[in-house]
């Protein structure tokens, strides 16, 4: 068994290709942040304080697991993927042998609670969860109603509404889940990156029978087949009105005209989003967390 820790995205891509490609739907946020990563230009996210892809070995060298370190946000948490407990403790034991501080750790259960347990105990910490998360794949879709006006591909021109409905999504989210505290994505996402996303054509708007935008739907490219939805805001002043269900519905379709596969997640403690997105045939797939390390 073995750790290995690496900095560059298309050489995590190269090594753990048929270990992403084997679940793509569980692997799909490693695999669509890596190669987003991997694609853009050199230097972008370099000065992020702690920046690597880990892979989990096997004695006969077969990947057992992975992970990353690439959130640019505070306290820039590992993202962790299920691996053998003695390998996410050996992760965690590496990391705190080469003075690396990790204040959070985000992923799938158990692995993301062992290697989290494992951090605060090497550093005389607590573990304190932030949210629940659910990660769920579509099944038979189901389209509702749809609501007055149409759902379109947003434009450059909408750059500033979409960046900040895209900021606006977290605390929504949280209040509907009556949660308080943000994760932070917000303090580093600029309008260039939401200009990349527009114009890779992953960002929708729902607009009213005058042209007016009501609702935000986005999702990321796709990886080994899979796309995921995300972020879904509609603003309180407009919500109850079938914006969500639809354009999620409708965008979901237009991947499944291209054999992409669907998958999306949702706070476990959000009754809303939960019941939209059963609605019209998501279904659970694997339990995730968030977690702090104080």
């Amino acid at each position: 068994m073995s750790i290995e820790l690496t900095d560059d995205p298309a050489a995590f891509l190269d090594a753990a290709a048929d270990h992403l490609a084997a679940d793509p739907v569980l692997t799909t946020v490693i695999a669509s942040v890596t190669a987003r990563m991997a694609r853009e230009e050199p230097g972008r996210y370099t000065d992020l304080p702690y920046r690597w892809w880990a892979l989990a070995r096997d004695d006969d060298g077969a990947v057992t697991g992975v992970a990353m370190r690439t959130a640019p946000f505070a306290p820039h948490p590992a993202y962790v993927l299920p691996m053998p407990d003695d390998d996410a403790v050996a992760l965690a034991r590496l990391l705190h042998e080469r003075g690396e501080r990790l204040g959070g750790v985000n992923g799938a259960l158990p692995t993301a609670r062992v290697l989290a347990e494992e951090t605060a105990r090497l550093s005389r910490g607590a573990v304190s969860v932030h949210e629940h998360l659910r990660l769920h794949e579509l099944g038979e879709l189901l389209m509702p109603p749809a609501p007055a006006g149409r759902l379109r591909l947003a434009t450059e021109a909408d750059g500033e509404l979409c960046l900040a409905w895209f900021l606006a999504f977290e605390a929504a989210a949280a209040e509907q889940a009556g949660r308080t505290g943000v994760h932070g994505l917000g303090e580093s996402f600029t309008l260039e990156d939401m200009l990349v996303r527009i114009r890779d054509e992953v960002i929708w708007l729902w607009e009213d029978e005058r042209g007016e935008p009501m609702h935000l739907t986005g999702a990321n490219l796709p990886a080994n087949g899979v796309t995921r939805i995300g972020p879904v805001y509609t603003p309180r002043e407009q919500r109850g009105r079938g914006y969500a269900s639809r354009a999620v519905a409708e965008i979901s379709q237009s991947y499944v005209d291209r054999d992409v596969r669907c998958c999306l997640f949702t706070d476990q403690a959000n009754p809303v989003s939960n019941r939209v997105y059963e609605a019209i045939g998501y279904r659970p797939v694997t339990d995730m967390v968030n977690q702090v390390i104080g």
